[in-house]
Parts: C-alpha cells; structure tokens; sequence
C-alpha cells in the first residue's frame, strides 16, 4: 500500500486508490481523521466533495459502493437470505462526513457521535449493482471540538432505501497545527 502524502491537497473526486491511502493515517496530516481499512471501509470512490454544495450550501458529498455477491457480509447476514445490514450503510454516511471534515481542513480523529433517526425503505441485495451515498452537512463546526451534523440517503440502483438525519461526527484529540491551512480550513472555520 503506498504511503500517504504529508499534506493533503483537496480534490473534488477521490477513486479507491486514494480513499485507501486515507485509511492509513496521516493523509489529513498526522493524528487527524483516516478511514477505516477494508472490509470496513464502505465506499469504492467518491465522486463529488464540495464545501458549498449540498441542500444546504454548507458541504456535499456523493460516494459509492460496487456491490458483488462476494462481499464479506452477505455470507453472514443473513444465510440463506443474504441482505447488507442497514447500520453499514449508516456507517457508510459516518465515515463520508469524518472524510469531509478532514478534507475541509479540520483537526482531530473522526468518531461518530450519534443519529437523530434514521429510516429504513428497502434492502441492499447480491442483486444490487452500485450503492450510492449523498451525504449534505447541515452544520459544521471549527473549535475544540470540531462536529459536523448532516443528513444523507442511500440508493440502491437508483432507488432511496435508507433516509438518515442528524447524523454526527465529531473530531477528537485536534493535534493542534498538524494539518496545513487551506483555503478549505478558513472556509469552514467562516461558515461554523
């Protein structure tokens, strides 16, 4: 796996190459927010980052996932009528808004810190061919204790089947200056 760079310089696509360097530590600068590695990592690209996009002009992201009957969780969950548990479309969501508030420029490792509701409307089969994840950050902010709170959909084939709002994320043990200022940083940091 090749190393990550020191500095991140913000994209407004990442393909799986670059969300894996993410899942190394240190691609947002040392001790800020990662990724978690495979099997976890629930996103094979992302495919639109922006911090003033979104249904609420305050960040948006678009990522997806390809879906094959080999995946690790359709053996398990459940045998014999194998479905992606819905809390791994949930983390999906955490894991693109801890990946946003590092790409923005905030410090701090990304833990996710809650959902206000979160709904279920159909099923993510082997038969399904591409997840998509559209996650709009509602409110974001800077300080101690960096948060961002957004709301998000899945689709499968085109289809919503999980609604999720007042999804949180914050960002612990901000390493001071260990992330490079960037003109992504002084926007997030005016819009909190």
């Amino acid at each position: 796996m090749p190393m990550p760079p020191a500095v991140h310089h913000p994209q407004s696509a990442y393909d799986r190459t670059d969300l894996l360097a993410a899942t190394a530590g240190g691609y947002f600068g040392l001790g800020n927010a990662q990724l978690p590695a495979p099997p976890m990592l629930m996103m094979d690209r992302i495919t639109a980052i922006s911090l003033d996009g979104g249904t609420y002009g305050r960040g948006h992201v678009v990522a997806e996932l390809d879906i094959t009957p080999e995946l690790w969780f359709f053996a398990c969950h459940f045998p014999g009528d194998p479905v992606m548990p819905g809390c791994l479309g949930l983390d999906a969501m955490w894991q693109i808004i801890g990946f946003w508030l590092g790409w923005s420029g905030l410090p701090g490792k990304g833990r996710a810190a809650g959902v206000g509701e979160m709904k279920f409307r159909g099923q993510i089969t082997p038969q399904t061919r591409r997840v998509r994840y559209e996650v709009s950050l509602r409110q974001v902010r800077g300080g101690r204790l960096p948060l961002g709170i957004a709301d998000g959909s899945v689709y499968a084939d085109g289809a919503c089947v999980y609604v999720a709002r007042d999804m949180r994320v914050t960002l612990i043990g901000a390493a001071g200056s260990q992330v490079a200022a960037s003109p992504c940083h002084a926007a997030v940091s005016k819009a909190g």
